[in-house]
């Protein structure tokens, strides 16, 4: 059994949280403050099924990439644990457990979560053709966000969009400092990512990223509360702490350390959590 909760990365829940972060910013939004408890429930379950699932399809992807790179290759399809057959019934098979989570809310959200898997199925194989797979990545991440308005309103506003476009920056963030720490690796075996495509430029191009990111989360709060911004006080809280932690990201990548960009990339679990906090707080107060 263990070597299944390897597989699909229940060991290293980061993934999940990170996930998760994004779809909580939605619900939030979408409901005002008070989503319902059942969306609440669903969308959980689908971000563990899904991020599994993603998991166990990148493996399948990389089964003969990841022997040769240190950080991946005791990974169970890597190592020989599991085979790739097996492996590709366990992706089936999520994707059938996360059809039944998406059939309990409407037809919108259906049709968007066809589009949502198909991304999730694309991503491990954009790092052979393109330097930027974290693009894509984004958008597999993100699309929880209008499947989350979707379930909770019937619809998909422009401010959803906006939510979405906020991940997906954030993500190609976030993964371009994982990258980061696989860069030599991945040199050596010839699978791309925005890591290689900046090179020397990463840090300056990460630091132009955060502060779109940044631009974007004041324009979405200034979206939101235009009436009466300063009452969402709560928002602005995340946002300045946001900043401090994408300074603190900065110099933690400084050096281009493996580990230092992998911890850098790992802190970007207090940016989701802040975010959400901030988002709560202030629909709560208001």
């Amino acid at each position: 059994m263990n070597r299944w909760l390897r597989l699909m990365r229940f060991d290293r829940p980061i993934g999940i949280w990170l996930l998760l972060w994004p779809t909580a910013w939605a619900l939030i939004v979408a409901g005002q403050g008070r989503p319902s408890v059942a969306n609440l429930l669903i969308f959980a379950a689908g971000v563990v099924v899904m991020r599994a699932a993603g998991c166990v399809i990148n493996d399948y992807a990389d089964r003969d990439i990841d022997p040769h790179v240190e950080r991946t290759r005791q990974r169970p399809l890597a190592a020989g644990e599991i085979s790739p057959h097996q492996a590709l019934w366990l992706f089936v098979g999520l994707l059938g457990l996360a059809l039944l989570l998406v059939l309990q809310t409407n037809a919108l959200t259906v049709k968007l979560a066809l589009v949502g898997a198909g991304l999730a199925a694309l991503y491990p194989f954009c790092k052979r053709y393109t330097h930027l797979p974290q693009v894509v990545l984004g958008a597999a991440f993100g699309w929880a966000v209008p499947m989350a308005f979707a379930a909770e309103t019937g619809q998909v506003p422009a401010i959803a969009w906006l939510l979405f476009a906020i991940n997906l920056l954030w993500t190609v963030i976030y993964d371009t400092e994982y990258a980061m720490s696989d860069r030599e690796d991945d040199l050596l075996i010839g699978v791309k990512s925005t890591a290689i495509l900046f090179g020397e430029h990463d840090r300056r191009v990460l630091a132009a990223m955060q502060l779109g990111m940044l631009a974007l989360l004041v324009w979405f709060g200034l979206s939101q509360w235009q009436a009466a911004p300063l009452d969402a006080w709560p928002w602005w809280l995340a946002v300045l702490i946001t900043v401090v932690l994408f300074v603190l990201q900065q110099r933690k990548i400084a050096g281009r350390e493996r580990q230092a960009c992998f911890q850098a990339f790992l802190d970007n679990n207090r940016v989701g959590a802040t975010l959400a906090l901030g988002l709560l707080l202030s629909f709560w107060l208001r």
